[in-house]
């Protein structure tokens, strides 16, 4: 620990005044064939206001279990490799200015959110569209709100299993970069009426993922930018339909999967079970 003995009871003290981490029983599911095939869905949530106790008897299960863990992204505490992905694919020349690229009668919900971020317009100036929608739906962030996330709760969990990337950080940028300047609009427009929340990452969601309430789950993947048509067939429907063919073919060819992945991804007719269900595996909500 850098600073000396000094910093080093400060770090004391303020874990001793940390708040105790909070109940939580999130949603797992589990998945199973006609030869014994068995995988794990775990839905997870990437940032929290402070820790929970997400450890269960059925998700240890899972865990000691599986042969493997499979993740969006396997590599998110490099926070430097993150970095330099994010800037290789968010800059252009010659973009208009941020505000050009919103309709007039959100302007003044723009100007309220920078000031909050602490940032200026002109910071914007080569930053593609999408990615200005997310720097800026990420910078009332707390840093340890993103610490507190479940994926890297499950990583450190795996204890030497083999980590399998659904994405990885490249791909999932990608994503977003390869959206159409029209849908990066939307995206932004819908960050910026949203007062920079990220669906999915509020604490209202915080809650219900604490409480395993898919339904209302499912009920927040059909409002804001996933209500667009377009961004909901990019951001989620595609992906989920991604995943659930490697899903698939993990458990055809004999492994046992345990997949933690947003707990959105999971929800309703075009989540996870329900496609995995459709391909003819018995899947059954565990807790």
């Amino acid at each position: 620990m850098r600073g000396g003995w000094l910093l080093a009871v400060l770090a004391l003290a303020a874990a001793a005044c940390a708040p105790e981490p909070q109940p939580a029983h999130p949603a797992l599911w589990k998945v199973s064939g006609p030869r014994g095939e068995q995988a794990w869905l775990f839905g997870t949530i990437h940032a929290l206001p402070r820790p929970v106790q997400w450890r269960s008897a059925a998700v240890d299960d899972g865990l000691a279990r599986a042969d493997r863990i499979v993740v969006e992204v396997d590599d998110l505490a490099d926070a430097q490799r993150m970095a330099a992905i994010f800037a290789r694919l968010s800059r252009s020349p010659g973009l208009p200015p941020l505000r050009q690229r919103l309709r007039p009668a959100l302007h003044g919900q723009l100007d309220h959110l920078l000031a909050k971020a602490g940032m200026r317009e002109s910071a914007f100036s080569d930053v593609e569209t999408w990615a200005a929608a997310l720097m800026l739906a990420r910078a009332g962030q707390k840093p340890d709100e993103a610490a507190n996330g479940i994926d890297r709760a499950v990583i450190a969990a795996a204890k030497g299993k083999p980590l399998v990337e659904l994405e990885g950080a490249e791909a999932q940028l990608g994503i977003f970069d390869t959206l159409p300047e029209t849908e990066q609009r939307d995206l932004l427009a819908e960050v910026v009426a949203d007062g920079g929340a990220v669906a999915g990452e509020g604490a209202r969601l915080a809650e219900t993922w604490r409480k395993g309430d898919m339904p209302a789950i499912e009920a927040e993947t059909r409002r804001g930018l996933l209500a667009d048509p377009e961004l909901r067939e990019a951001l989620f429907v595609g992906r989920n339909r991604a995943w659930a063919l490697r899903i698939g073919t993990m458990l055809q060819g004999g492994a046992r999967p345990f997949v933690a992945v947003g707990a959105a991804h999971m929800a309703g007719p075009q989540g996870l079970p329900a496609m995995l269900r459709a391909q003819g595996w018995t899947v059954e909500r565990v807790q």
